[in-house]
């Protein structure tokens, strides 16, 4: 990777703290961890639309009530989306109909996130789920190293639907560190047969608690031997949660990211990035 150029691409009133989006046609499609509802962003009249996810959803719920979304994934007309699992109030899976605009099917993943959990060796309180990817064959859910025993774990599953028999194999990486912290997954996405995922160093020890922010990095990961190209520093002082596919050229792919605030304030800042392929 030769450079790369961040920048402020929009700000979007009425979302909180962003946690993970899709870019499709004109629509950006956000999600917040403590949101009950599905943003849709256009990007040409900058109108915005939320679609209820939860009965009697709310722009800013409790942090020990909240569901936590922190994963959108999409495949054909329907988008996934995931509960970090670090919680008991954490375990939803919600299917989004795009055709519709309307929410599918609620799940309850609560065995499937202990099967992961024992499979991987990560205890409860150390597995909170922060990204995931479906290409409609295979899942992959990227777990945040923000626990105790900082495990960077990728759990890949084989299955058409999650409630059907899968199998499953787990990755464990070491990701760098910033400022003498190291840094652990907080989105990826499946661009081609490699894998774009965001990073970020944040000084806690808890998946639960907030700490200081140092920083994130972007990765890529190859499909193949799921082993990793390169990592790069894209801010010292951003946590960034989110991110999507906004353009590809030969020589260059371009993404849209979002970043967690930790705030009740209702702003979320989109940004682009953009990287040089050769």
């Amino acid at each position: 990777m030769k450079k790369f150029t961040l920048e402020l691409f929009t700000t979007i009133i009425g979302i909180g703290s962003a946690s993970g989006l899709f870019f499709q046609g004109n629509s950006l499609y956000l999600i917040g961890d403590n949101s009950g509802f599905l943003y849709e962003y256009n990007i040409t009249d900058t109108s915005l639309n939320k679609y209820p996810l939860l009965q009697n959803p709310s722009e800013n719920i409790p942090k020990k009530d909240k569901p936590d979304f922190e994963s959108i994934t999409h495949f054909q007309d329907t988008l996934y989306i995931f509960g970090s699992g670090s919680t008991e109030k954490r375990n939803t899976m919600i299917q989004f109909d795009l055709k519709t605009r309307k929410k599918a099917t609620t799940n309850n993943l609560v065995d499937l996130y202990a099967v992961m959990q024992s499979f991987g060796k990560i205890k409860p309180e150390d597995f909170n789920l922060e990204g995931a990817i479906y290409d409609g064959e295979n899942w992959y859910f990227f777990n945040r190293a923000n626990g105790s025993n900082n495990k960077n774990v990728i759990y890949t599953l084989h299955a058409k639907k999650l409630n059907e028999e899968f199998s499953l194999i787990s990755n464990e990486y070491k990701l760098p560190k910033i400022k003498g912290v190291r840094t652990s997954f907080t989105d990826a996405i499946l661009v081609d047969d490699k894998i774009y995922f965001l990073a970020t160093a944040e000084n806690t020890s808890s998946t639960y608690d907030d700490g200081e922010i140092m920083g994130s990095t972007l990765g890529r990961i190859d499909l193949e031997t799921m082993k990793i190209d390169f990592t790069k520093k894209i801010s010292p002082t951003n946590k960034f949660e989110g991110l999507t596919l906004f353009s590809k050229t030969k020589n260059q792919i371009q993404f849209l990211i979002c970043e967690d605030t930790d705030t009740a304030v209702l702003e979320s800042k989109i940004y682009k990035l953009s990287v040089d392929l050769k």
